[in-house]
């Protein structure tokens, strides 16, 4: 655990966000790998299926880790205040919240599948395949929950680096067992899906298994286990308000996954390489916003605000250098990457994720300065400003995709991409300078 409330910003930030971007690119193995041998081994066409279901799934897991995000905003201030018994209740306040929900939205996805996918206008032959994919993964949400759960507490009280070994661990025997399933046996989809199911029932085990045998603070053992009304109020707030914006986010990508879909299927498995690629570009962003976080709210408990100020300064110059770090170095290796997820016989997948991959590129400083605003307000506690924020970004790409796609093709997506981001920093910044004189005044 590690307090932030004192020692040098900088380092705290930088430390704690290395283990999480490393852990965040072990969670994104999960999918990057099911597409890179369902494309090797199972062809375009289940590559194709695999990324019309990936925004459905995904809907669902980042509701799931909003709750656990909404909660974490909470345990860091209590930890910061060092109110403990509270940070205790906090804790089986949202395990009860979170296991109901969970286990609601895995029965309602699992009966829904099918009609889901005919509401995205997924291609015909794509439906079963897709359905099937789903159906499993759904039946694992539950892993999902409980790993997301208590690696936020650990997060919380500044321990990121437990989550990533973790996930580390689940992320390898996800990969074995694609192969294994996918190369070997030949079993497709269905292989893919029960590797993903297999290898977060692992990272749940194991980040469990490590709270209550090394870290008894955030444990709730039987006896202390106690859902707070009071608490409970805020829990639910502060979750939705995460959860909303997570689902905002995926409700978003997956209209933008709509105007892709009449394209064809070479498209369809453009996008879904390139947006792969783009997940693990944007997690080290994402990941330096949710350190700001955890360092902004545990200093909100302490009633730091000159803290917090320097954490909102240092933050931003570091998600700005490293999105010019990056933008650069998928302009220079975008043929590689492509080629990770297409062979050489897939000119046209290639050709188009080589222009996906080019304007996305020169965007990437916009997305990182959002997040690192985002993960400020997070740990202010003003959850409203994030999900309006999320939503007016992913009305303005969605809309703008639909709209441009007919046109520019895969292009058209990448640009409306950048209009969100645009919309988005054009309502956050004046609100940023606001919070700013407040904090600066106190």
């Amino acid at each position: 655990m590690k307090d932030m409330t004192s020692g040098s910003i900088s380092k705290h930030l930088i430390s704690f966000a290395v283990p999480l971007i490393l852990g965040n690119f072990f969670q994104l193995t999960y999918n990057a790998v099911d597409s890179i041998i369902l494309g090797r081994f199972a062809g375009k066409a289940c590559l194709a299926a695999a990324g019309i279901a990936n925004p459905i799934m995904n809907i669902m897991i980042f509701f799931i880790v909003g709750i656990s995000w909404g909660a974490g905003v909470l345990i860091s201030e209590f930890y910061g205040a060092k109110n403990f018994e509270k940070l205790k209740h906090e804790i089986s306040t949202t395990i009860v919240i979170g296991f109901i929900f969970t286990l609601f939205v895995s029965i309602v996805c699992f009966v829904f599948a099918v009609p889901i996918l005919h509401l995205v206008r997924s291609p015909e032959e794509l439906i079963a395949p897709s359905a099937h994919y789903l159906r499993i993964v759904f039946c694992g949400l539950i892993f999902t929950f409980f790993y997301n759960m208590f690696a936020a507490t650990l997060r919380a009280v500044g321990d990121s680096k437990t989550p990533i070994i973790c996930v580390a661990i689940s992320a390898v025997f996800n990969g074995i067992l694609d192969f294994i399933l996918v190369a070997l046996c030949k079993l497709g989809m269905t292989g893919a899906a029960l590797a993903t199911v297999a290898s977060q029932a692992i990272s749940c085990i194991l980040c469990m298994s490590y709270v209550y045998l090394k870290e008894p603070l955030i444990a709730v053992k039987p006896r202390e286990f106690k859902v707070d009304r009071k608490l409970m109020h805020k829990t639910v707030s502060y979750s939705l308000a995460t959860a909303m914006q997570q689902t905002v986010l995926y409700v978003g990508k997956l209209l933008v996954q709509s105007a892709v879909n009449p394209l064809g299927v070479d498209a369809i498995a453009t996008f879904n390489a390139g947006t792969k690629i783009d997940d693990f570009c944007y997690q080290p962003e994402q990941s330096i916003g949710q350190a700001m976080t955890t360092l902004i709210a545990q200093n909100h408990g302490a009633g730091n605000t000159k803290r917090m100020r320097l954490g909102l300064r240092k933050g931003l110059a570091i998600e700005f250098v490293y999105g010019i770090l990056i933008g650069l170095a998928v302009i220079v290796f975008r043929n590689q990457l492509m080629w990770l997820f297409a062979g050489d016989d897939e000119a046209e997948v290639l050709r188009l994720g080589r222009q996906y991959l080019l304007i996305m590129a020169c965007l990437y400083t916009m997305p990182a300065l959002t997040n690192g605003i985002q993960g400020f307000f997070r740990g202010c506690g003003n959850m409203k400003i994030t999900v309006a924020a999320t939503t007016f970004q992913m009305i303005g790409r969605a809309g703008f995709s639909l709209i441009l796609a007919p046109h520019f093709g895969i292009a058209g997506v990448a640009y409306a991409c950048g209009i969100g981001w645009l919309i988005m920093m054009i309502f956050e910044v004046p609100l940023l300078v606001v919070k700013w004189r407040r904090l600066r005044a106190s």
